[in-house]
């Protein structure tokens, strides 16, 4: 850009430090001009999710509006967690606002479809969220392979598994359901290994062709099912995604198989997969459940073939700087004329995450 930009940070106060910690407030600084608070609100009567309505002018401990003119004269907006949604509303008094910068994943919570009808350009630090839910993934998968549940529960018990009886981890099938860039992280991530895995993947998206060139043979969901030991889903949430692990599906799934779910939990019937676990019949690890959180007394939460963890798998604590330190270089790249490496497109949203 000619001139040097004015740049807000909308998100929740209580996280900026995590998202931005001063290191990279500095290179912000040195690229525009900052709004000196992050704000939550944008005064067209929204407020972003869990940041609370306030006075226009006015600061609490969640966060602030952003002034009339303050709004009219930004270039660039680097959100996060509690932004407002990025309706007509507030673009109809941002003339100059040019991009969205969002230091965490999925836009679809805030990004409204008039932004691109506008050619405002968006970005998003998906790739840098993505690396820990892989990382979460391998783990899950690994303990699914050697199906270390049952045996923590028999161990527990004071029971040990004669040595012939124990499973491994060579040879086992395991089945990628999406081939999203988690997806495609966790296949890579997979031949990898030391362990010999067979990696199938269904995804209407890709060709056999591709599907090979990932490492991965491309099946159907349902014969995914019929020969995975473990089925992992990285699947978006889509109307045509909900219950994509049905009671039918579920059914077609081995004895002993296992369910991982760090994607989201409507891709998986909750009711149909409890039955499986609490028959003994299938073991699970999962991330996310539907309804989320999944309420106390859930027979989930007491199955010990079962492992449940409080939407953990991606950034968390110290890793959720690589989120701010990928939007701040979107930004340096935005005010450089270069592309945007975690740009979104309006007519990728209806298979994105």
């Amino acid at each position: 850009m000619a001139e040097r930009p004015n740049l807000v940070v909308a998100m929740r106060p209580d996280i900026v430090d995590l998202v931005l910690p001063a290191p990279l407030r500095d290179r912000l600084a040195a690229l525009a001009t900052v709004h000196p608070r992050p704000v939550t609100d944008f005064g067209t009567g929204t407020s972003g999710p869990g940041a609370g309505g306030v006075d226009s002018g006015a600061a609490d401990a969640r966060g602030t509006t952003l002034p009339a003119d303050a709004l009219a004269a930004t270039d660039i907006l680097l959100t996060g967690w509690g932004c407002p949604p990025l309706d007509a509303a507030v673009l109809a008094r941002a003339p100059r606002l040019a991009a969205v910068i969002h230091a965490a994943g999925t836009v679809k919570g805030h990004v409204r479809p008039e932004v691109w009808q506008r050619g405002i350009a968006v970005s998003s630090a998906a790739d840098a969220n993505a690396g820990p839910v892989v990382e979460f993934t391998l783990a899950a998968i690994w303990f699914a392979a050697r199906r270390a549940l049952g045996g923590a529960a028999d161990y527990h018990r004071g029971l040990l598994p004669a040595y012939g009886d124990r499973r491994g981890a060579d040879g086992a099938v395991v089945g990628v359901i999406g081939a999203s860039r988690i997806g495609r992280g966790v296949i890579a991530r997979l031949r990898a290994a030391t362990a010999a895995y067979r990696i199938l993947l269904a995804d209407p998206y890709v060709t056999p062709e591709q599907a090979a060139a990932l490492g991965a043979e491309l099946v159907s969901p349902d014969d995914l099912c019929r020969a995975a030991d473990i089925v992992t889903v990285h699947a978006p949430d889509l109307p045509e995604t909900h219950h994509l692990l049905d009671a039918r599906r579920l059914a077609l799934l081995r004895n002993g198989a296992a369910v991982v779910n760090t994607a989201r939990g409507r891709l998986v019937d909750t009711d149909a997969l409890t039955r499986e676990c609490a028959s003994g019949r299938l073991d699970a690890y999962l991330d996310v459940t539907d309804p989320e959180p999944l309420p106390p007394g859930h027979p989930l939460h007491s199955l010990p073939n079962v492992l449940l963890t409080p939407h953990i798998a991606g950034a968390q604590g110290t890793e959720v700087q690589r989120l701010g330190a990928y939007a701040v270089a979107e930004v340096e790249r935005w005010i450089r004329g270069e592309p945007l490496l975690g740009a979104v497109r309006a007519d990728e949203l209806a298979r994105i995450a």
